[in-house]
């Protein structure tokens, strides 16, 4: 991680002489996804300070590396970063090629899978479709995470009708820093059976501290097989984060034309943090529009569509979690869309 061009020339040399791939970033909001899982990370003198405001997680195996020559400050604060070792260039180019070869690695991360779920205009039924496939997962027999990451959704505890569950929500992670141990964070949150579920309180939270989000999605990636992401419309820093964690991003447009066209300016954005994204249309359409041409219009793939299900919202009503009973279209596209995240899918199909 660096902005400095010199430094930036000097670093891929080496990596090159050793034979090893290099992620770059300039910047720590450009590492972030990627900054727990990497086996190494090197960060240049001139992002301490970006760093330090990022307030990224501790990890091991991070140092920090400059030029001989250079009266750089940046040096007398490493240990504020976590650094384990500070390392001066040219001397120390025989000792980084060690560092790129060196088969001593952090423990694999885990396969957990993400799929984040997004309204391409508000009330398009993120929620209930995000719901859904968290249930669906469980059945099929996967460990899930839900995540509630929209301050304005009204809140997945009671899409599942789990508002009196107890456990730890959002405003208990706000002071996160990364330093959590995932089997304890994961068994503090809510949970019935194999689904965990990461929501807010009735009291006030403007939002989802990144840090939070970024312990979530760790613990997550390590004790769950799937984590499915409820996310606001209006982008803050955590949803960015799990849009970059993201290995696939859903994005739920009611089948309207006010609604496509609001849904383009969703998707322009989410494409920027997610390269996966495809489309799930939900009906009516009072203006007879096909899904395959709201996906063409959208330039996204039509991941299925979802016809009214008046059952699924009253059971809403009677505290019954969508896709409970594996019965309906909601049910039936949620299989799908859970085998094609797990690679399992055979066929397409749309409810």
């Amino acid at each position: 991680m660096t902005a400095d061009p010199d430094l930036l020339d000097e670093l891929l040399r080496l990596a090159a002489a050793a034979g090893v791939e290099a992620d770059v970033s300039p910047d720590p909001a450009g590492a972030r996804a990627r900054w727990s899982a990497a086996p190494l990370v090197l960060v240049g003198t001139d992002q301490v300070v970006p760093c330090l405001r990022a307030r990224l997680p501790r990890r091991k195996r991070l140092i920090l590396i400059g030029f001989d020559g250079v009266s750089d400050p940046a040096f007398d604060v490493a240990d504020l970063i976590g650094a384990e070792n500070v390392a001066v260039l040219p001397a120390a180019e025989p000792w980084i090629i060690d560092r790129f070869t060196a088969e001593e690695r952090p423990d694999p991360p885990a396969d957990g899978r993400t799929l984040a779920v997004i309204g391409g205009r508000g009330g398009a039924g993120a929620s209930i479709l995000a719901a859904g496939l968290a249930t669906t997962a469980v059945r099929t027999g996967y460990r899930t995470l839900l995540i509630d990451a929209d301050p304005l959704g009204g809140g997945l505890d009671l899409v599942l009708g789990w508002e009196r569950v107890g456990g730890l929500r959002w405003p208990a992670l706000a002071d996160a820093d990364g330093r959590v141990d995932p089997p304890t964070l994961l068994s503090a949150l809510p949970h019935r059976g194999d689904l965990v579920l990461l929501s807010f309180d009735r009291g006030e939270l403007p939002g989802v501290p990144i840090e939070a989000m970024a312990a979530a999605l760790d613990a997550a990636r390590r004790g769950r097989d799937v984590i499915v992401a409820d996310l606001p419309r209006q982008l803050d820093d955590a949803a960015v984060l799990a849009l970059q964690a993201a290995d696939r991003t859903l994005l739920v447009v009611p089948a309207e034309l006010r609604a496509t066209a609001s849904a383009a300016r969703t998707a322009a954005t989410v494409a920027t943090h997610c390269e996966n994204v495809a489309v799930v249309v939900r009906g009516p359409a009072p203006g007879r529009l096909k899904a395959r041409e709201i996906a063409r219009a959208l330039g996204l793939p039509l991941a299925g569509t979802l016809r009214p299900e008046t059952a699924v919202c009253q059971g809403i009503e009677r505290g019954t979690a969508p896709t409970a009973d594996g019965k309906g279209a909601l049910a039936g596209l949620c299989r799908q869309l859970v085998d094609d995240l797990m690679g399992t899918a055979t066929k397409a199909v749309v409810a």
